[in-house]
């Protein structure tokens, strides 16, 4: 089963309304909308979105039985469309978000998101479309598989790993997620390996963002949120690397700015109110006992904002 990650302090911080309509954009196994459905009173009503069919298909079966949730096979980029659809744009309580990959995802090695399966090198995570990190590292050339992991990646050994791929295909072609793997490892000198964090791990991290766009779908996410919530409806997001948790501060931290004027200017003119009041201060980390028992939450940081105009 897939352990959510920092559950009751995403749902605690985010519930506002027992009576309100709430959007999971990322339902995974589930855990987080369970959470939120126990909260509900018979008014309140919940739509899970999730780009993954399988999950889709775990979700209907988690909740079938359960007539104020709809499960809809939707990336969160869409969600305008979605609160369109469901006529409800600007009477949200509460949207939450985790933009990690599920331990579903990670433990079927045939989606190649695990750098310990062996699978194709797959990581897609709706199925349904047809780029794959295999186009990635069967036909992009060295500079572009630079660029990708030096960007999505950060990783500072991006132009061994990008050269050693594209000299790897030229005898033979890499099939597996264990093959690319081995690859990535054999690029970064011995002394940088750390105990316990796979030498692959950042590499598989950027060619997952760039197959799946996910930083760009963040960013839609971001830009839509303000016009679906209702006043003091919240908004709560998961993250699990510093790329995305720059865009959900950047954005949290310009609806919540109550003047843009030039500093030098002596008075403002500008008039602007602020949009969203930030609720977490500093981004939520999880408790020891939650990495102790669920390493994969350890990169995590939940920031809250609640919208006030």
């Amino acid at each position: 089963m897939h352990t959510p990650v920092m559950l009751l302090e995403l749902i605690d911080n985010i519930f506002t309304d027992p009576d309100g309509v709430y959007i999971d954009c990322t339902g995974g196994g589930g855990s987080h909308s369970f959470e939120l459905l126990s909260r509900l009173s018979d008014k309140g009503s919940l739509i899970i979105l999730d780009k993954d069919l399988d999950a889709v298909a775990r979700l209907q079966d988690r909740f079938k039985d359960y007539s104020n949730v709809k499960i809809i096979h939707s990336s969160f980029r869409d969600i305008l469309k979605v609160v369109d659809d469901e006529n409800i744009e600007g009477d949200v309580s509460g949207i939450i978000a985790d933009f990690g990959t599920s331990a579903y995802q990670l433990k079927d090695a045939e989606r190649g998101f695990s750098f310990r399966l062996e699978g194709d090198i797959d990581m897609r995570m709706d199925r349904t479309q047809e780029f794959k990190a295999s186009d990635i590292v069967d036909s992009y050339d060295e500079h572009e598989i630079f660029k990708i992991i030096i960007k999505y990646g950060e990783e500072k050994f991006a132009r061994s790993i990008a050269r050693n791929i594209v000299k790897y295909r030229e005898s033979k072609r890499l099939d597996t997620t264990l093959e690319l793997s081995e690859v990535i490892a054999n690029s970064i000198p011995k002394k940088f390996h750390k105990y316990g964090i796979s030498p692959a791990t950042k590499t598989f991290q950027a060619f997952r963002i760039y197959v799946n766009k996910e930083l760009e779908d963040i960013e839609i996410l971001l830009s839509s949120v303000y016009r679906i919530l209702k006043v003091e409806g919240r908004f709560g997001a998961i993250s699990f690397h510093s790329l995305e948790d720059r865009l959900v501060k950047k954005s949290f931290i310009e609806h919540a700015k109550n003047c843009t004027c030039p500093p030098l200017l002596p008075m403002c003119i500008c008039n602007r109110v602020p949009e969203y009041r930030i609720v977490t201060r500093k981004a939520l980390v999880p408790s020891p006992v939650e990495v102790t028992t669920n390493p994969l939450s350890r990169s995590a940081k939940l920031r809250v904002a609640e919208k006030i105009n």
